[in-house]
């Protein structure tokens, strides 16, 4: 009989990892500690060990997940907030299970750090109104990945099946997604230049 492997330790890491796999696969609404205990093989009282505040230090951590970006400063402050919104499109497309998190949540931990980061860049670089800017490329990125989720399909797709939604390319989306993405930027930025 070949030797039992020990048993992987539990880990921050590893339930996030897991929640995530659960809310991309079947939605946010079937993700239970129960259920994520199950796929951990614990008992669901073992992840609060590492999420003492259970359930919402979860949410919590998912939200911060795929919100706390960072990037580079770029050689403008058009060419970094570029860079910012398209490394938060990435993130969020990548996790479409938790995108009502990301909106819903209010930015704490790495995501408030992130922020203030992505505000004092764009703010280095000349830009005027710099929280407002930050305000308002959030907003779009978050719109635009929302619209693109819900025209995929996915919310019908993860009642259905068990694997995780991923974008149809590994570099970004369709090229229309892709595009209409890009345009909607250059828009925003132009606007933002006349402030």
């Amino acid at each position: 009989m070949p030797a039992k492997r020990p048993p992987i330790p539990l880990s921050r890491e590893r339930i996030i990892d897991a929640a995530l796999h659960i809310a991309d696969s079947q939605g946010l609404r079937r993700l239970t500690m129960r259920r994520l205990g199950d796929a951990l093989q614990v008992e669901a009282m073992a992840i609060y060990h590492h999420l003492p505040r259970g359930k919402d230090a979860l949410m919590d951590a998912l939200a911060e997940h795929v919100t706390a970006v960072h990037v580079e400063p770029g050689g403008s402050w058009q060419e970094s907030a570029k860079a910012w919104c398209r490394a938060s499109r990435a993130a969020l497309r990548e996790h479409p299970g938790v995108l009502a998190l990301a909106l819903t949540k209010p930015p704490k931990g790495r995501t408030a750090i992130a922020i203030r980061e992505q505000t004092d860049q764009l703010a280095e670089a000349g830009l005027g109104d710099a929280p407002g800017a930050v305000r308002a490329l959030r907003a779009y990125v978050f719109g635009a990945v929302a619209v693109e989720v819900q025209q995929s399909g996915w919310a019908e797709a993860a009642d259905d099946h068990d694997e995780p939604w991923r974008p149809p390319s590994k570099g970004g989306g369709s090229p229309g997604a892709d595009a209409d993405f890009e345009l909607g930027l250059d828009a925003l930025l132009v606007g933002l230049t006349r402030h």
